[in-house]
């Protein structure tokens, strides 16, 4: 079973261990530079991902509108000893679902346009990519 569950003192360590493969790690900053952001700006959440009762990822996302006038996720990521079993289809969902609790505006996502298995979640997901950039990445949104 996939829960989302806080970051804590008890937990925080162990998120900043999670890894990426060596491709996927030029797509991400590192789960301790995500945590650290979260210090500086307090309307970001972040979330461990939990496969019973193991961590297995992290994602964060922000509470208020921005850019585009959107919420936008700002991290997902699956250790890479933990890919390939639906687990970040299912975080996402339920991120989703709370970011949903907070409006509704729509929800964008940045992700580098190599990163096919992300492309391929989000438009699953009903994210469209509507044209947006934002540096070197690719933005899709999700309207209500």
């Amino acid at each position: 079973m996939v829960t989302l569950q806080p970051i804590t003192e008890q937990n925080w360590y162990v998120c900043c261990q999670l890894t990426l493969s060596e491709t996927q790690q030029t797509y991400m900053e590192p789960n301790a530079i995500s945590l650290l952001q979260t210090v500086y700006e307090p309307t970001l959440e972040a979330r461990a991902i939990y496969e019973d009762e193991t961590m297995v990822g992290f994602l964060m996302y922000n509470t208020v509108p921005e850019e585009l006038d959107a919420r936008w996720v700002y991290r997902i990521m699956v250790d890479h000893a933990h890919q390939g079993k639906g687990i970040g289809r299912k975080a996402t969902e339920l991120m989703l679902e709370e970011m949903g609790r907070f409006g509704p505006e729509p929800i964008v996502v940045g992700y580098h346009p190599d990163n096919t298995g992300a492309h391929r979640l989000y438009a699953s997901l009903g994210f469209v990519d509507e044209g947006h950039r934002f540096g070197r990445e690719r933005a899709v949104i999700r309207r209500a």
